[in-house]
């Protein structure tokens, strides 16, 4: 019986998600003993053509070349795993989504001419269907073998859909907001990382995006009113998930609040 083959993409990111994948380390060797890694190159030069049982994707679709791209992978996989922060919501880059482009690209190059890119950053499932999405900048490596496991296994992958509030519960860390007053947005951020933030002394700035039925409505007062300097809670969701839509209506909301106070 042959082994399912397996295509790791990379798109506009820092690499980092991928790096996850081999910092599996012993886990991964026991991993390639039951799938084939057909198209890995963060991995290794060897390419083996398509189609592919099961194809992971890092990055957002940031260029005219991406967005053609990504229809391609989509046609050559049978499950396609969006995973980090970048391709479940954008990433980093989606923050030139909020101001006016042109004048970035004129900011930063001599010659903002001959870019060639999209509007918009944004993620891959603004662009094909998605059947996977593992969060994180950068992800869980562990979720990323659970995920695969579970696939192979014909099962929905067991991910926290809690907040990181509870983790830091479950380490035994006293929650930085109430006894420091540091702006803190693990209420309404998905559980994932293990809570470090909060453990070293600083609030959580949401790298695993929100969480499910985060509730926005009484987190942003407590998150105002704990606020160091001016809209720091705007910035705090306007960070590497912030084009998620729950942070993105979150803080529309907030802004469109503000001029009637």
């Amino acid at each position: 019986m042959s082994k399912p083959r397996v295509a790791v993409h990379k798109f506009s990111s820092c690499d980092g998600c991928q790096l996850g994948i081999l910092n599996l380390e012993d886990e991964l060797l026991d991993l390639v003993g039951i799938i084939e890694i057909a198209y890995f190159l963060e991995a290794t030069s060897k390419i083996q053509p398509g189609p592919y049982d099961i194809a992971l994707v890092e990055g957002s679709v940031s260029t005219p070349h991406e967005k053609k791209r990504i229809q391609e992978i989509r046609e050559e996989s049978g499950v396609l795993i969006a995973f980090g922060a970048c391709a479940t919501s954008g990433g980093i880059q989606s923050l030139r989504n909020f101001v006016d482009h042109t004048k970035l690209a004129e900011a930063v190059y001599d010659h903002p001419e001959y870019l060639d890119y999209l509007e918009k950053a944004t993620p891959i499932s603004d662009h094909v269907k998605v059947d996977l999405e593992i969060h994180g900048c950068p992800v869980n490596k562990y979720q990323i073998l659970e995920a695969i496991i579970a696939l192979l296994q014909q099962r929905t992958p067991n991910f926290p859909t809690h907040s990181v509030c509870l983790d830091c519960k479950r380490n035994g860390t006293v929650c930085v907001m109430v006894t420091q007053g540091i702006p803190c947005v693990g209420p309404v951020t998905r559980a994932g990382c293990g809570a470090i933030c909060p453990a070293n002394g600083r609030g959580c700035y949401g790298c695993f995006g929100p969480a499910p039925q985060a509730e926005f409505d009484a987190m942003i007062p407590l998150l105002q009113a704990a606020e160091e300097y001016p809209n720091q809670t705007v910035h705090l969701l306007r960070n590497f998930a912030g084009y998620a839509p729950a942070f993105r209506n979150a803080v529309d909301a907030m802004l469109e609040e503000s001029p009637k106070k």
